[in-house]
């Protein structure tokens, strides 16, 4: 009797154990009622667990980064009008064309219509650097995410690094953190083997053409990513004299002065190398530039989004501008390839040649400032 009841005890014991077993397994896949995170600027944010609709305010390459984070873009309802720009002309469209449904009617600039706003019924909205944006969603009872461009010095890899991290703690079913960090750092640490003996004569002088039309030229001081793209590819940017955050107006009596040897043109503006080297908007002269002489004048690429910001393009811009202005230095990288290679290793999406190739060929058309 004795001997059944041990053998009773221990079907009673090893049932408890897989109920709790089972219990324990249901449970890990439930998704939490609420998520509470650190943003940017120090906010703790309480969110929705379940998050089906995005609004992007200030922020403008988060789109893109959402859309291949998600390799989808249906979660998102609302974003800037420059983020549509961006869109409407890159492969970001073409892989996502939901993405060309989101309203942009809620914002002008840094100007928010709460009540559009509202009726987009987000679950989360990601705004920028401004604060009061912060405020007025908060103040509207928005679940509002803060994302910096400039927290980390306008560096491009750790700011897309740290846009990840935060994205994979709001959505821990996508996290991509690991992968793309490290995808990023060797990718960077590879160009910097090639470019860290170069001495300072072999150091090409660039000027980034941030914005430019008839009446304005801007490009980058010491504290914007121009500043960061020339040191992560062994270069001098010539502006790094000034220290204004952000993009900075010059002359052309300044660039003059500086004499790049190596103009890039972001896709902040519609203009293309042709316009200088035919003088063909407002009544500058570029004739004399050293770069415009030699013909070193380039269209930086517009892939997902506008590349001379963070981005999910960021590290293949990277290996781009090494062999951009190193072309010798960099001979067999393969820009194409590594394209490829890039998307598909870290977010599984397969580029055709013809899609990768099309990131170092864009139009004007997908200028923010027409």
């Amino acid at each position: 009797m004795k001997h059944l009841t041990r053998i009773l005890s221990a079907f009673l014991v090893l049932a408890m154990l897989f109920s709790l077993a089972a219990c324990s397994q249901s449970g890990e896949g439930k998704t939490p009622e609420t998520i509470t995170v650190t943003d940017h600027f120090g906010n703790t944010v309480t969110l929705p667990g379940e998050i089906n609709r995005i609004v992007v305010c200030d922020i403008y390459p988060l789109p893109s980064v959402l859309a291949v984070f998600f390799d989808s873009a249906e979660k998102i309802v609302g974003m800037a009008q420059p983020s549509m720009t961006a869109a409407q002309n890159s492969l970001l469209s073409e892989l996502y064309p939901e993405i060309l449904n989101a309203k942009t009617d809620f914002i002008d600039g840094t100007t928010i219509n709460v009540e559009e706003l509202m009726k987009l019924e987000p679950d989360v909205v990601f705004y920028g650097g401004t604060p009061a944006i912060g405020e007025q969603l908060a103040n509207a009872g928005i679940p509002a995410v803060g994302v910096s461009a400039g927290k980390w010095d306008y560096d491009a890899i750790e700011t897309l690094n740290n846009w990840i991290l935060l994205l994979s703690e709001i959505f821990p079913g996508n996290d991509k953190y690991e992968t793309v960090k490290s995808y990023s750092d060797t990718i960077y640490s590879r160009v910097q083997e090639r470019v860290k003996d170069l001495t300072d004569a072999e150091r090409e002088r660039v000027f980034f053409l941030f914005q430019y039309n008839d009446s304005t030229i801007t490009t980058s001081g010491k504290h914007f990513f121009g500043q960061w793209w020339a040191d992560a590819v062994g270069a001098k940017n010539v502006g790094e004299e000034m220290e204004t955050d952000n993009s900075t107006a010059v002359s052309m009596e300044q660039i003059y002065a500086w004499n790049p040897a190596r103009i890039l043109i972001t896709n902040f503006n519609p203009a293309q190398p042709a316009d200088l080297l035919n003088n063909t908007i407002g009544a500058y002269d570029w004739s004399e530039v050293e770069a415009v002489k030699t013909g070193k004048v380039n269209k930086m690429p517009l892939g997902m989004y506008r590349s001379y910001t963070c981005g999910v393009d960021t590290p293949v811009t990277l290996i781009w501008m090494a062999k951009t202005v190193y072309p010798d230095l960099f001979e067999d990288f393969d820009i194409t390839a590594e394209t490829q290679a890039y998307y598909k290793a870290v977010f599984g999406i397969d580029l055709t040649v013809e899609q990768a190739n099309r990131i170092f060929d864009p139009s004007s058309a997908g200028s923010a400032f027409n």
